[in-house]
Formats: structure tokens, C-alpha cells, sequence
């Protein structure tokens, strides 16, 4: 049987002048790389919506606020990892946030080395991992049940 495993993560869509916020994520050995949204795993009994707050925080400098919960992207992958093949679903809650005060800032010691803002425009040109595409479908879209149709 191949071992199953599962990530919870919250992440925020902050747009303003037709650009959206952006961190690059680095893989622990710097090999691998892409923009991500602003945002990360939910430390236990962590709700949602806090760590959300807390993760754009710390990969951008930027204090946020929900304006609302635009839905929830699930991916089933099979991935390899240090004993094989592993079963993994990632569950990644997306919220829409504004930013209300603090300044620019990259992560230091983190999982992103990087925070920019880019046109909405030019984002489909940019390295990226697959989260990007779903959170703005969601943002633009928003779809009654939160949830795109999966490709």
C-alpha cells in the first residue's frame, strides 16, 4: 500500500492597480523554484483564516485582512519521497485579503526568498506552481460552490 499524507494550507490573493502579490518558493536544496501565492501550511489547531494572516506576513512584510473566502483547490498528486512513492493531497484554503499597513519585505530562513509584485497580466509568463492559475480562476470567477472544475 502506498503511503498517504496531506498538507493544509491557507493563502491570500491581494491585487491592487491590476497587480497581484507574489512569493517565490525555493525548494530546500535551492534546486527548484516558481511564484506561489503568499502562504502556507496551518501549524495545529491553527485556524484557516490566522494562518493565512500569519504566512503573508511572514513571506511578504505585509499585514493583511480576509475580505472573503473565495474557495478551496484540492490536489491529488503521487509524489516520490525519501522511502518511495507517497499518496499526497494537498488542500489549499484561498482567501481574498487586502493589505492594511507594513512594507515589502523578503522572507529570511523560510520557504520563500522572494516577494514582488507583478502585472496580472504578465503572471502567465512567469515561472509558477499550479496554485497561481487556480487562486486567481477563483478570484475572477467566483464560483458558488469555491470550487474550479479540475483539468
Amino acid at each position: 500500500m502506498t503511503p498517504q499524507t496531506r498538507r493544509v494550507a491557507a493563502y491570500g490573493v491581494c491585487i491592487r492597480n491590476g497587480q497581484v502579490l507574489l512569493a517565490r518558493w525555493i525548494s530546500a536544496d535551492g534546486a527548484e523554484w516558481g511564484w506561489t501565492m503568499p502562504g502556507g501550511g496551518l501549524e495545529h489547531g491553527e485556524d484557516p483564516l490566522d494562518a493565512m494572516v500569519r504566512e503573508v506576513r511572514e513571506e511578504t512584510g505585509y499585514e493583511v485582512v480576509a475580505e472573503r473566502l473565495l474557495g478551496i483547490d484540492s490536489r491529488r498528486r503521487s509524489l516520490t519521497g525519501p522511502e518511495g512513492r507517497i499518496d499526497f493531497q494537498s488542500l489549499r484554503i484561498v482567501y481574498a485579503a487586502r493589505i492594511v499597513s507594513g512594507e515589502l519585505r523578503h522572507e529570511v530562513g523560510g520557504t520563500t526568498d522572494q516577494a514582488a509584485w507583478f502585472d496580472l497580466d504578465a503572471v502567465a509568463g512567469l515561472p509558477r506552481v499550479d496554485l497561481i492559475d487556480a487562486a486567481l480562476e477563483l478570484h475572477r470567477d467566483t464560483p458558488p460552490t469555491g470550487r474550479i472544475a479540475q483539468t
